[in-house]
């Protein structure tokens, strides 16, 4: 089943058609976002039904609030609001080429939420990091580096081990005899995970609106993830998609620079929705799906790949696990669990290959949880990010809801 009707003339935007944003099974998912709502100068907690958008603040003041409920897809099910307006309509006033002010707009869909991310999951990113480290962010020297690693047997065949087991230590210690060893792999098989924090506490943008990579890049690309919402508890309870953007340049010169390649201006994209866990969705249906990424460039380039979330190299539980440790996320977390993608497809020149031209199109798709959709620019070009936590309490507060 989907929605149908009439779609908005807005639709006909860089970002597509509003209906290929939502889930195939939409209509039979517990979906949770956020909208701004000019009405109240300020963003709200939103459920999608019935193919409406519902205004559920008067229940539930932040995503946050659903999601520390004891049953969060049950809380979600029974709110009742005021209908903001059709599910279709508002996405497309997002995407509107026009700009539409005066009308509510899709955001990313958490808010309080701490935002962490897990790095080196896959063997295949695995691999490319450890080329980054040793091109120390040349394009060239990391397609030299990259034939040498396969001809010296350091390939994807990794992705059959288990991270910290006694194989994976007898590996390293063969790596490190033969001058292979790297910070990457010793995330990608040893026992600690890296897990980082993306950006801060309400930073993130949401479908339909650019995504930013810093202007003094030059070797950059999406990453493609999964995300889970967890409880402050440590338990999952939703699942969304996201674009963890990655600046290998800079990442590349030093791991020390991973905040100045991950922590930019509208760098971390995340929705459409949260499509929170039920009877008819949960774990098992995220270590199964297959994430799709399409990315097109106004200069005719075309690149569409795929991850598949069973190659993870440790569970999404264990990442959770290694996350919460001994810290505390009173709010919770959106952890982004790491991505298959590891693009050497070249763009421009033999050897030099893929990076982000200004204007492609990012898509980033699955049946179960929809598609996130952006438009790259450079971060100083996206709009910027001023609506922080001070801004929230005090618009809440005007409002009555806390």
């Amino acid at each position: 089943m989907s929605i149908t009707g009439t779609v908005p003339a807005a639709c006909k935007s860089w970002a597509g058609d509003p209906r290929e944003v939502l889930p195939a099974d939409h209509l039979d998912a517990i979906l949770v976002g956020r909208v701004w709502d000019p009405r109240v100068d300020g963003p709200t907690p939103v459920v999608v039904r019935d193919g409406n958008v519902l205004d559920v603040s008067e229940s539930y003041a932040t995503v946050r609030d659903i999601c520390e409920t004891p049953d969060p897809a049950r809380a979600a099910a029974a709110a009742t609001g005021r209908v903001l307006g059709p599910v279709l309509e508002i996405i497309a006033n997002t995407t509107a080429p026009d700009g539409r002010p005066t009308l509510p707009t899709l955001l990313a869909p958490v808010d309080l939420q701490a935002l962490k991310a897990a790095g080196v999951t896959f063997a295949a990113s695995m691999i490319e990091r450890l080329i980054e480290e040793r091109a120390a962010g040349n394009q060239a020297e990391a397609t030299r580096i990259r034939k040498t690693l396969a001809e010296q047997g350091v390939t994807t065949d990794l992705a059959d081990l288990e991270p910290g087991s006694a194989a994976a230590a007898r590996l390293k210690a063969s790596l490190v005899a033969e001058g292979y060893w790297s910070q990457y792999l010793e995330v990608g098989i040893g026992p600690d995970a890296e897990i980082f924090t993306k950006g801060q506490v309400l930073s993130a943008v949401g479908t339909g609106v650019p995504v930013g990579v810093r202007r003094d890049s030059s070797w950059n690309n999406p990453e493609p993830e999964v995300a889970l919402l967890v409880q402050s508890s440590g338990r999952p309870v939703g699942a969304t998609l996201a674009n963890d953007v990655n600046l290998r340049d800079v990442e590349g010169r030093s791991a020390l620079l991973l905040g100045r390649a991950k922590d930019n201006n509208a760098s971390c994209a995340l929705g459409p929705f949260i499509r929170l866990f039920d009877d008819d969705f949960g774990m098992d249906d995220v270590q199964d799906m297959t994430v799709t990424l399409d990315i097109r460039g106004e200069d005719g380039f075309a690149l569409t790949a795929t991850s598949e979330m069973a190659e993870i190299s440790r569970t999404p539980m264990a990442l959770i696990r290694q996350m919460m440790g001994q810290h505390h996320y009173p709010d919770g977390a959106v952890l982004m669990l790491g991505t298959g993608f590891a693009p050497v497809q070249d763009r421009g020149a033999a050897g030099e290959g893929f990076t982000h031209a200004r204007g492609d199109i990012v898509r980033i798709a699955t049946d179960s949880l929809g598609t996130l959709v952006n438009r790259v620019l450079p971060s100083d070009e996206c709009s910027p990010w001023t609506f922080g936590a001070g801004d929230l309490m005090r618009n809440l507060a005007r409002r009555g809801l806390l």
